[in-house]
C-alpha cells in the first residue's frame, strides 16, 4: 500500500510490555503497514546491554518499516543543561530516523511546562536540526498538559515556529477530550498534518493523570470516527494511522491479539465511516 488514504501504523505504547522483537513481530503478522516506535523502545535495549547498532539491526531485520518515530519529550520546555541533554538525544534520534528510511520524527510536550514563546524558540532549533536531516517533525498537543493542552496552542506554536518541516500530529484521543473532536481540525492546513493517532475515548475518562493510559480501541467509545476520519480524507491525507491505545487490560493480553485484534476493528472501522 503506496501513498493513499488508509496505511496503518502499530504505535508500540499499545503493547508497552512486550519486548521490541516481539512487538515488531507482532505488528508484521497483524497486517499493519508500518510501526511508530518510541525513544523509550530504544532506551529500554540500552539499559538491557545491547548498542545502537544492535538495536537498529534488530529493527531492520524484522521486516517491517518504521512509519513514524518518537524523539524523547521536553526539549519543547527545558532549559540549561537539560534542554542540551535533550537536544544532543534528538541529534541522535534523527541519525537514528535516516538509517532506518523513516521521514518523519514527532513529540508531545512531555511532563514539563513553559512559556509557549520559549517553545517556539525551542521548535525552531528542533526544526532546523530535523531539516538537516531530511526530516519532517510532527508535534501533538497533549489534553493533560498544563499549556499545550489545546488546538489553539499548538496551532500558536507551530505557526510561530515557522517552520516548513514542523507541523500537526492529530490525536482522536486528545483531539476529542479537549472539545476538538470531530470535524474539529478543519482549520489546520492540509499540507501541515504530518501524522495521526488513534485510539477511542471512555465516557468516563480518568483524570488526574498527564499521560492517559485508558484508551480503547476503535468503535469502543465516544469518539466521532466518521467525521474525524472523513475530514482526515478530505484533507488528503496519505501519511500512517497510528494505532496508540495503552491501555494496562492490553498489556495483559497476547500483543499478537491485541495488534490484530486493532488492524480488524480498524479495517472495518474505515469500511464503516470512510467508504471508498
Amino acid at each position: 500500500m503506496t501513498n493513499e488514504f488508509g496505511r496503518l501504523a502499530l504505535h508500540l505504547w499499545t503493547i508497552d510490555t512486550t519486548p521490541l522483537a516481539t512487538a515488531l513481530d507482532a505488528a508484521r503478522e497483524a497486517g499493519f503497514d508500518a510501526v511508530e516506535l518510541r525513544r523509550t523502545d530504544f532506551k529500554r535495549c540500552f539499559d538491557a546491554g545491547m548498542t545502537s547498532a544492535q538495536v537498529l539491526d534488530l529493527i531492520r531485520n524484522s521486516r517491517i518499516p518504521v512509519g513514524v518515530l518518537g524523539v524523547e519529550y521536553g526539549f519543547l520546555f527545558a532549559t540549561g543543561d537539560e534542554s542540551q541533554r535533550l537536544f544532543d538525544v534528538f541529534r541522535e534520534s534523527c541519525e537514528y530516523a535516516v538509517e532506518l528510511g523513516c521521514d518523519t520524527l514527532m513529540s508531545a510536550p512531555g511532563q514539563i511546562n513553559g512559556p509557549i514563546d520559549d517553545a517556539i524558540k525551542y521548535l525552531q532549533q528542533a526544526g532546523d536540526i530535523a531539516s538537516g536531516f531530511g526530516l519532517r517533525l510532527a508535534i501533538e498537543f497533549n489534553s493533560q498538559h498544563d499549556g499545550l493542552n489545546c488546538l489553539a496552542v499548538l496551532t500558536r506554536l507551530i505557526e510561530g515556529a515557522d517552520r516548513p518541516n514542523c507541523g500537526y500530529l492529530i490525536d482522536a484521543y486528545h483531539f476529542t477530550r479537549s472539545g476538538a473532536g470531530g470535524r474539529g481540525f478543519e482549520s489546520v492546513p492540509a499540507d501541515k498534518i504530518f501524522c495521526f493517532q488513534y485510539s477511542d475515548l471512555s465516557p468516563n475518562p480518568v483524570t488526574g493523570v498527564r499521560r492517559p493510559t485508558d484508551r480503547l480501541p476503535p468503535g469502543q467509545g465516544v469518539v466521532q470516527w466518521r467525521e474525524m476520519l472523513g475530514l482526515l480524507k478530505e484533507k488528503g491525507y496519505t501519511g500512517y494511522l497510528s494505532y496508540e491505545a495503552p491501555n494496562p487490560a492490553q498489556w495483559e493480553r497476547s500483543p499478537y491479539d491485541v495488534a490484530r485484534e486493532g488492524v480488524e476493528l480498524t479495517r472495518q472501522l474505515l469500511k464503516d465511516c470512510v467508504p471508498d
